[in-house]
């Protein structure tokens, strides 16, 4: 018996490989499982290597695997790209169609299954994803029933026929590869718990978030890997009195958002980096006219179009500095999907109790990678729209003007919503008074200036850093930011093992900086290793920046567009020592 499972299948994309990781993934997240996967895919819409890697565990997991345990292919590319990934006691799951060839380097077992003729023989050659998925069941000996459920979902508005061929498929598969094994001892996995919990991606976390937010308003150009945020949507606000409009470009998505939260509604965009990019001088006008503004930016591999399918988190400098002139802006980034829903409804709080840009930082492991999510507890959503006017205005001087950039003690001026009475007043893009007027007084330019950047100097922000950190003095302090935190938890239990006293900080509030928080981590620690999926260590410069201990703090980098393993981390961690 085994209480954890690493199993990856693939091919080519667009021959159903997250289609069988789909349908494997959600059966067994309904037995009680806690599940993580990842999918490796081409930018293009078919043809390429495409996999999808997913662990099931009885305990909770948030990274892939550093091995593999089944590993099932539909092409001979899948076996020699990933056959490395297995262990010793290993199975190669392959289509006979293709005539398999087992690598002599490998221990792991190897069964060829005529995936591709034996659900021709069913009807269609299309099934074969299922007979790869009961083949899977024969080598766990689980229950090919389990399946049944979830078939019947996906299938069952094409008719009981097409859902009673696909679990033929499946019994085939599992019949034919029960055969093959002959006696072989199977990998039966240990009974999950039972309790029901989501299965979900980061942007349908964030997606959720927005709507229990109250957010009613999106306008967003499609990118990879941010899409399924605005595909969610779609589906779900005109149902609430909500729109989304595909726009021509990123500008006009970044200042139709702006618009809609001027008139009140709460409104999200979002993107990757290329797309961040072109929305730079908008966000700087949300942050001139104090208008709120949530992005959400998932991040991936650059510059330019770069590895558009890939990971990497190297948009920290460009989300902090990226835009001209000085302005307030809140920063930060959720490290599980449980995580994302619930950053996701405070980043419209946030944006509209400072009145300035809220930029939530996730990356493509995050937002694609799929994850056993605990219940979402709603209840703990609240909405706070800070100094929005809700009842009449007093009346104004004579002048007839409402000071909507009224310089105040905290940096936050009264806000209304266009056409309210008492409540006139202009908005530009260049610098201005209190009424909004265009000024360029070197006093008003000051006091102007001085109130905006007023605003986040005491921001309040739930979890500024998540911290594990049970040692007073501690030989190691890792820290990281977004998708790493799961291999850097699984690394830190290893490195326990090894005699090393080891805390942990993952950074959630970027900009601004926790610095007192962070600075008090560092001290207590020998050494400070930092793990970021870029080429300059973005992170570990803006710590360097604010809590200075320059000769304590080394990179870790992995910039290849793949995900940090909990082994690499142990590795390059132990070699600090």
């Amino acid at each position: 018996m085994i209480n954890q499972l690493s199993w990856k299948v693939g091919g080519q994309q667009g021959e159903g490989i997250e289609s069988t990781g789909e349908i494997f993934s959600i059966a067994l997240n309904r037995l009680g499982y806690y599940l993580y996967g990842y999918r490796h895919f081409s930018s293009r819409i078919k043809g390429g290597h495409t996999n999808n890697k997913i662990r099931v565990s009885t305990t909770e997991v948030r990274s892939i695997s550093d091995d593999l345990d089944i590993l099932v292919a539909f092409d001979q590319e899948t076996i020699d790209v990933n056959y490395k990934e297995l262990h010793e006691n290993g199975v190669i799951i392959a289509d006979a169609k293709f005539d398999p060839k087992k690598p002599e380097d490998t221990q792991a077992a190897m069964y060829a299954v005529p995936f591709t003729e034996m659900a021709t023989e069913l009807g269609t050659s299309l099934m074969k994803n299922m007979v790869a998925i009961g083949a899977t069941s024969a080598v766990l000996d689980l229950d090919i029933q389990v399946f049944e459920e979830v078939v019947q979902e996906i299938f069952g508005r094409k008719g009981q026929q097409v859902v009673d061929k696909n679990m033929e498929a499946i019994k085939a598969g599992y019949e034919y590869t029960k055969e093959q094994l002959g006696g072989a001892e199977t990998m039966q996995l240990e009974k999950a718990d039972g309790q029901k919990r989501m299965f979900m991606i980061g942007n349908d976390a964030i997606a959720l978030g927005a709507v229990a937010a109250g957010c009613r308003f999106m306008a967003a150009y499609p990118i990879t890997p941010a899409s399924e945020i605005m595909e969610y949507l779609i589906k779900k606000l005109p149902a609430l009195g909500g729109t989304v409009i595909q726009t021509e470009d990123e500008i006009a998505a970044v200042t139709m958002t702006i618009g809609a939260n001027y008139g009140g509604v709460r409104a999200i965009t979002a993107s990757a980096g290329p797309g961040l990019s072109l929305k730079m001088e908008a966000i700087g006008l949300s942050g001139i006219t104090e208008t709120p503004l949530v992005i959400v930016d998932t991040q991936r591999g650059g510059p330019s179009t770069g590895l558009p399918t890939k990971q990497e988190q190297s948009d920290l400098m460009a989300m902090i500095y990226g835009t001209h002139g000085e302005i307030p802006k809140i920063v930060f980034a959720p490290s599980t999907v449980q995580e994302a829903f619930y950053d996701a409804a405070e980043a419209f709080n946030l944006a509209e109790e400072y009145q300035c840009p809220v930029i939530m930082l996730t990356d493509l492991q995050l937002s694609l990678g799929k994850q056993t999510v605990e219940p979402l507890e709603f209840d703990k959503v609240e909405i706070r729209r800070g100094k929005l006017a809700t009842e009449a205005l007093p009346e104004i001087d004579n002048k007839g003007y409402f000071k909507r950039y009224e310089v105040t003690e905290d940096g936050v001026s009264p806000r209304v919503i266009p056409g309210m009475k008492n409540g006139i007043h202009h908005v530009t893009g260049v610098e201005h008074d209190e009424t909004g007027k265009p000024s360029e007084s070197a006093a008003n330019r000051i006091a102007q200036m001085d109130k905006r950047m007023r605003k986040i100097s005491n921001l309040k922000f739930n979890t500024p850093i998540h911290k594990n950190a049970p040692h007073e003095e501690a030989d190691l302090l890792i820290v990281g930011f977004n998708s790493t935190r799961g291999a850097i938890e699984e690394a830190m239990g290893r490195l326990a093992k090894d005699g090393l006293k080891v805390n942990h900080a993952h950074v959630r509030l970027v900009h601004p900086f926790p610095a007192d928080e962070m600075m008090q981590l560092v001290q207590s620690a020998k050494k400070v290793a930092v793990i970021e999926n870029n080429a300059t260590g973005q992170l570990a410069n803006i710590m360097k920046m604010n809590v200075g201990s320059h000769e304590k703090i080394h990179k870790i980098l992995k910039y290849d567009g793949n995900p940090f393993l909990p082994q690499e981390v142990h590795t390059k961690c132990k070699e600090l020592f």
